[in-house]
């Protein structure tokens, strides 16, 4: 069970990986070791990148990058819902 653990961890946090550093550098740019602090602290310790792994994930916020951050945020939205939905106790 730890394993399924385990992937489920590392493959969440591959998806969202994206929507976070777009969602940090949405505002001002940043650099990798400061976005990374930032998901640290911000998730209280709970979500964790190394730096290297973002590196290849940044880039400059463009119009193009705005539309993928709004689309990304509101499909989150809409699976944290079901995701709620299903595990919520209005089913037990």
């Amino acid at each position: 069970m730890k394993h399924i653990s385990r992937t489920l961890d590392r493959e969440l946090k591959k998806g969202s990986a994206e929507l976070l550093i777009l969602s940090l550098v949405e505002a001002r740019a940043r650099h990798g070791y400061e976005i990374s602090k930032l998901i640290e602290s911000r998730s209280g310790g709970r979500v964790r990148f190394k730096v290297a792994s973002l590196y290849p994930l940044l880039y400059r916020l463009t119009a193009t990058g705005r539309q993928v951050l709004a689309a990304q945020r509101d499909n989150w939205r809409e699976f944290v819902e079901a995701i709620r939905r299903i595990t919520g106790d209005e089913h037990a």
